[in-house]
């Protein structure tokens, strides 16, 4: 007699041992090394770590989250995205509310209204920044918001079969009418500023050092977290359909399967994802604004996921982390000449590393191990 087995070991097995290992050095790593690096040790010493750094690796972990979301949809499943950026800033605009709302009288107007809706003679908050003061509102809306605007776009986008280069099109068209919106003023989103200035989260200060800590920490531990369930899904049944829909979805649908519920399901999760990402972002940046909504950004998350590896998992953390520190270091020293680098970068991985650096990798392991045996 077979007996199904257990969810919970289902899903730890998803992941090998070795998975787990690497797992649990990055969590030792960035939940008990680098926060204690900088708390611990006082700033002049050689081993101190500054908040710049803290700050800076905390983004990109934000950015390696979303990454990771893209290469479910686009790596696994064929579809690619170039609105991603819409999702992510969905959750941080949600975030970014209730920040606003924190800031309470220390504004620089000292009024109960953020600072922008006393500047434009707002007299009172609209209905939508209704609960927006509560800290359980604000992340239900960080995880309904995003997911929403993606199911009622995928159902309609999937269910009119639209697919390749045209879904691609339409994702973008719809992340510019977004920020189109969003920059508009009396839309009650700060416009061209968006929201800045945040002073307090949870009662805490979020600038102190522990409050920083904290929100890298739980960004760290939100990454380790998608990577397992990535994992998880991408083993699974439902990741075995994923791939025969990217591979050949006429044939999925022949032996009887229907791909718009697969499809809706991980385009959603895919998108909730990203306005977590968001939600984490806002905080230790300082600021949000349409600028994330951007076309720009959104082809730059395709990006880090080609240059990584696509359907690897790990290969969209590792090009969220080599486009970005780049990013940081050129646009310091050559400021004029960033956005070359990243057309070449682009253009480089697509002629000469279609597997990104994990396929890469790959190769040269199979080749060190062909030349060995």
């Amino acid at each position: 007699m077979n007996t199904r087995t257990p969810f919970i070991l289902r899903f730890l097995q998803a992941t090998p041992k070795q998975g787990w290992i690497a797992i649990a050095v990055a969590a030792a790593l960035t939940l008990i090394l680098l926060p204690a690096l900088h708390l611990l040790l006082p700033a002049g010493h050689p081993f101190h770590v500054s908040a710049y750094v803290i700050t800076l690796v905390g983004k990109i972990m934000c950015y390696a989250i979303v990454a990771v979301a893209m290469d479910l949809i686009w790596g696994y499943t064929g579809i690619l995205s170039l609105g991603h950026g819409l999702f992510f800033a969905l959750g941080g605009y949600a975030f970014g509310m209730y920040l606003m709302r924190q800031i309470g009288r220390d504004g620089s107007y000292q009024s109960d209204l953020p600072d922008f809706m006393v500047f434009l003679d707002w007299k009172a908050l609209p209905w939508y920044w209704t609960g927006s003061d509560s800290f359980l509102w604000s992340i239900l809306l960080v995880l309904l918001v995003p997911a929403l605007v993606a199911l009622v776009f995928g159902f309609f986008a999937f269910r009119s079969r639209i697919k390749g280069v045209y879904f691609s099109i339409i994702t973008q068209a719809l992340v510019f009418a977004a920020m189109l919106f969003f920059f508009r003023n009396e839309t009650g989103f700060g416009g061209n500023n968006g929201f800045t200035d945040f002073k307090r989260i949870l009662g805490y200060s979020i600038t102190a050092p522990e409050t920083r800590v904290a929100l890298f920490a739980l960004t760290a531990a939100m990454l380790l977290a998608t990577l397992v369930l990535g994992r998880y899904l991408v083993t699974s049944k439902l990741g075995r359909v994923l791939a025969a829909i990217r591979d050949a979805e006429s044939r999925v649908m022949f032996i009887g399967y229907n791909p718009l519920y697969y499809k809706l399901f991980i385009w959603t999760l895919s998108a909730l994802l990203c306005g977590i990402a968001g939600a984490l972002y806002v905080p230790q940046v300082g600021i949000i604004n349409p600028g994330e909504m951007s076309p720009a950004n959104s082809i730059e998350i395709a990006i880090w996921v080609a240059v990584g590896g696509r359907a690897t998992l790990i290969g969209p953390v590792l090009g969220a982390f080599i486009v970005n520190l780049a990013k940081s270091f050129f646009t310091v020293a050559f400021p004029e000449y960033w956005l070359f680098f990243l057309g070449a970068l682009f253009v480089g991985v697509t002629l000469w590393l279609p597997d990104g650096v994990v396929g890469l990798w790959r190769k040269l392991r199979e080749k060190r191990a062909g030349a060995t045996s």
